[in-house]
């Protein structure tokens, strides 16, 4: 496993090598198996990404009844009205809400890097290759860029919430597709590296504080942010802005705030909007009811 970007950047001077490819390379070794072995289990994973989208039910409900069904009201009122955020970027908050809620009704998802932040990943990239008329064999490259760029957070610093808080989880997955985003428009690994940085950047500090526990509330809609967090981040790589700060300095500098972070603001459920009254009646309702 890669520990940096730059690492990643070297060898790919070095060999000649696109990025996709040299994270490839390092699967097949670290799994010991074929490049077309490796492609195949990619793909499956971007197909499972498909369906999770696919099989959204917009009548479902979680078990605490606090998700689902607002994708279905976001859909409705995007072909009804003219939403400010436009057309392309309407279609990925939607799917980022179908996807993060699949999850929390307990259908087939993608973690991607978890399941609380399974939404942001498919709603970029099934939405840019709709628009763009892409083959999936170009997003299976993507989902190697975007798995180079998780995992060196991964090694760097943390993709858990309970280690790291949302920034680990919302935030790393932003990072991901926006550079995913990025190598599907064309950009180059500099132009990759830059909106890596500026998507961690802008959701650095996010805490992690699920009302009673769940991975409900604010979750789901914080897929939202990371996915349009994503998309604005690769357009301005994209228009040759560069992040000042490096990436792998600005991962290491998520690590730190991760660890500065109070343990009610690491997932235990206890700070944030976990521990506002509306969050406490909810909690108590919950464990009545159980």
């Amino acid at each position: 496993m890669y520990t940096s970007f730059e690492e990643i950047q070297n060898v790919c001077r070095d060999r000649g090598e696109p990025f996709w490819k040299v994270v490839m390379l390092e699967d097949c070794h670290e799994s010991d198996i074929s490049e077309e072995a490796s492609f195949e289990k990619m793909r499956s994973i971007y197909y499972a990404m498909k369906e999770s989208d696919a099989n959204y039910d917009p009548t479902l409900l979680s078990s605490s009844k606090m998700v689902g069904t607002d994708a279905e009201k976001l859909r409705l009122y995007r072909e009804e009205h003219k939403m400010l955020s436009g057309d392309f970027a309407s279609k990925v908050m939607t799917r980022a809400l179908r996807v993060a809620e699949s999850n929390a009704c307990m259908k087939r998802i993608v973690a991607a890097p978890t399941a609380g932040s399974c939404g942001v990943m498919p709603a970029v990239l099934l939405t840019v290759q709709e628009r763009e008329n892409l083959s999936d064999e170009e997003m299976t490259k993507a989902l190697y860029v975007a798995s180079g760029v998780g995992g060196v957070i991964a090694e760097r610093a943390s993709l858990a919430g309970a280690e790291g808080g949302c920034q680990a989880e919302i935030g790393s997955a932003s990072a991901m597709a926006a550079a995913a985003a990025v190598f599907l428009s064309g950009g180059d690994n500099s132009a990759m590296e830059s909106a890596c940085a500026i998507a961690v950047s802008n959701l650095m500090g996010l805490v992690c504080d699920p009302v009673a526990g769940l991975v409900e509330v604010p979750c789901v809609k914080r897929n939202v942010i990371g996915a349009m967090n994503a998309i604005s981040a690769a357009d301005l790589a994209l228009a040759g802005i560069k992040s000042r700060i490096p990436v792998d300095e600005v991962i290491d500098a998520m690590k730190s705030v991760g660890h500065m972070m109070a343990p009610q603001l690491r997932e235990t459920g206890q700070g944030g909007l976990a521990a506002t009254p509306t969050g406490q009646r909810l909690y108590q309702e919950l464990m009545e009811q159980d």
